[in-house]
């Protein structure tokens, strides 16, 4: 077999041995896994977690009625419904279109809790009117509310000046020591 010769200038390699190229491959094989692989597994994973983000969003906006939970510190200062510490019962909901913005919200709380509520609008309990239906049959409706006036309901509207919302206000007090209050309030974008 006749000896090949290198180049002039260039020294001569041994030839490679069989685990050395086993190795070498390999190594290729793990950085190739390493470059591609990994970032192509990332992106799945946070795929599936931003579907599954889109879908918990679109389940909590979707939702119609009530929810059982208080409203973020940024809607109850966005709708100026000051709900006071203490109050049980707590639930909400939002409606938002290109016309008003609603939140609806109820809670029972105290007669200290609910003169700090009405306090929070700059208004006293003598506000309250007796009898007065002061939300609507249409918001009503919207969360399921039936307000049968009578002896025992209190209602208000507090309008004021654009861009705050205006309040309407409903307060059961069958049990006077433990008022539940019942809100619409609305802003015009």
């Amino acid at each position: 077999m006749p000896h090949q010769s290198s180049p002039v200038g260039e020294p001569q390699r041994p030839p490679e041995s069989r685990g050395r190229m086993i190795r070498r491959r390999t190594l290729t094989l793990l950085i190739i896994v390493l470059l591609i692989g990994v970032p192509a597994g990332y992106l799945v994973i946070s795929a599936n977690q931003s579907r599954d983000s889109g879908r918990l969003k679109e389940a909590k906006y979707s939702a119609t009625g009530l929810t059982s939970a208080w409203p973020s510190r940024v809607q109850r200062r966005l709708y100026h419904v000051a709900i006071p510490k203490g109050a049980t019962g707590v639930a909400y909901y939002e409606t938002n279109n290109w016309k008003t913005s609603r939140m609806y919200a109820q809670f029972t709380t105290s007669e200290a809790g609910l003169t700090e509520f009405l306090g929070a609008l700059k208004v006293t309990q003598d506000a309250l009117k007796q009898a007065d239906l002061a939300i609507n049959a249409r918001d009503q409706q919207v969360v399921g509310w039936n307000f049968a006036v009578g002896s025992t309901w209190y209602g208000l509207v507090h309008t004021q000046k654009n861009p705050a919302p205006t309040l309407d206000i409903m307060v059961d007090k069958s049990v006077p020591e433990q008022p539940r209050v019942y809100v619409v309030s609305r802003t015009i974008p």
